[in-house]
């Protein structure tokens, strides 16, 4: 299963979840495109273990917020 890594682009703070610029996941995904398949689900789940934020509350869930690459 292809590794990804998914990374915050900007600082952005919307309600009351905080995300800092450069706040990085690794995950693993059958998907080729995590942040769009599912709902993003894989990717939120990942922020949400690691840093205890939900990315989906703030609505940061889009490409324009956070940048996915396949590391493996």
């Amino acid at each position: 299963m292809p590794l990804f890594r998914a990374t915050i682009k900007s600082t952005k703070v919307v309600n009351g979840v905080r995300l800092e610029k450069g706040m990085s996941v690794d995950f693993p995904s059958s998907y080729g495109s995590p942040l769009s398949m599912n709902g993003g689900k894989e990717v939120i789940e990942a922020f949400r273990r690691k840093y205890g934020v939900d990315i989906k509350k703030a609505n940061a869930v889009s490409s324009s917020y956070i940048e996915v690459v396949k590391i493996n």
